[in-house]
């Protein structure tokens, strides 16, 4: 009978050891989990912050390719009844002014080009675009 006692007194510990593990692991997981809750938190004020970054510069860049392009439609304006504008001009200026329209859309340009090529032995001075 003592054996059985214990027997009984082990099993009764080992099971108090057990569910004393169980609840500090319980409490170490319920810890984790509220840290990364955390830095899910902060992730998402983070991505939130940023797509709205994102959509400033977007619209930003459209008001200023619109502003270019309403620039644009003014100097073709302006240069439509001018006879110097309709002059050819000659294959060495054409091709600074197009190597260096071309250097400076690269230095500020970080998409893909979508800019239109033109001869350059054909450029005339209203057809330098963006």
């Amino acid at each position: 009978m003592n054996k059985t006692y214990t027997a009984i007194a082990i099993i009764f510990t080992f099971m108090i050891y057990v569910i004393v593990n169980l609840c500090k692991d319980k409490e170490a997981i319920q810890k984790t989990n509220d840290e990364l809750l955390g830095k899910i938190e902060q992730l998402n004020q983070n991505i939130a912050k940023n797509n709205q970054i994102i959509a400033d510069n977007e619209q930003s860049k459209r008001e200023l390719e619109n502003q270019s392009l309403e620039r644009q439609e003014r100097i073709n304006e302006q240069l439509k009844n001018n006879d110097c504008a309709n002059e050819r001009v000659p294959s060495v200026i054409s091709n600074s002014l197009y190597n260096r329209a071309k250097s400076l859309r690269q230095s500020v340009d970080t998409s893909e080009s979508t800019y239109r090529q033109y001869p350059k032995s054909t450029a005339k001075i209203h057809e330098i675009r963006r």
